[in-house]
């Protein structure tokens, strides 16, 4: 039985809100920055966020870190061991984080509101999907997509066009919420109305191409944010 409220909601064209995952639900993108940028220090090396900002939102990595790392020092590095410690010092970090401020509020309305509940990730679906069972998020979702279940991760739009066809909708159906320009890229590429929520770290980088840019979800609510867009649609 729905509510008034939950009637009206029924007659929008909106039907679906569509996250991204590291860095829109949980700042994981930081602490894996900061874990690179630790140990480039450690070993005299410098990695500046112009060359970090590439990789953020996609799995599509040509580039190789340590690679690049004892190009600058002229000097092979123990991986073996660097590795796992830096790894370590990530899963440390990420683990200090709580949910950005507005997913939570955002899940539950969307909830009262009969909106399906997507997700669009470049990451793993372990990594993904632990961190939402961790954080008790994980029964919300309808469809998770992540950089197992596609091809090409984004800013392609293959993870979005499949969460679409696992919710059963159209593109002009849902909303993405989007932290970084690769993801950006990708809604917009599959033709939904992407709402940008950058985080401390991509907020420093390009989001104009997003249909609505907000400091945070805590800055309007899913109603409202829900009327806009259906205004412009």
């Amino acid at each position: 039985m729905f509510s008034e409220d939950q009637e009206a909601r029924v007659t929008f064209v909106i039907q679906a809100l569509i996250f991204d995952f590291d860095g829109l639900i949980l700042d994981t993108e930081g602490p894996i920055f900061q874990s690179w940028q630790e140990l480039y220090q450690a070993q005299g090396g410098y990695l500046p966020l112009s060359t970090w900002a590439d990789f953020i939102g996609t799995a599509e990595k040509t580039f190789n870190l340590f690679d690049h790392l004892e190009q600058q020092l002229g000097h092979p590095l123990d991986r073996n061991m660097l590795g796992p410690r830096r790894r370590g010092r990530e899963m440390e970090l990420v683990a200090m984080q709580p949910v950005l401020p507005g997913v939570q509020a955002y899940i539950e309305r969307a909830r009262q509101l009969g909106l399906k509940l997507g997700l669009a990730s470049s990451s793993d679906c372990g990594w993904v999907t632990g961190h939402l069972e961790r954080l008790g998020l994980l029964p919300a979702f309808d469809c998770i997509c992540a950089a197992d279940d596609v091809q090409v991760t984004k800013p392609n739009p293959a993870l979005y066009l499949s969460v679409l066809t696992g919710l059963n909708l159209r593109a002009n159906q849902a909303i993405a919420l989007e932290d970084s320009p690769n993801g950006v890229l990708a809604a917009k590429r599959a033709g939904i109305f992407c709402v940008a929520v950058p985080n401390q770290l991509t907020r420093r980088l390009p989001l104009d191409h997003a249909d609505l840019l907000l400091t945070s979800l805590e800055e309007i609510s899913l109603d409202d944010l829900l009327a806009r867009v259906e205004k412009t649609g």
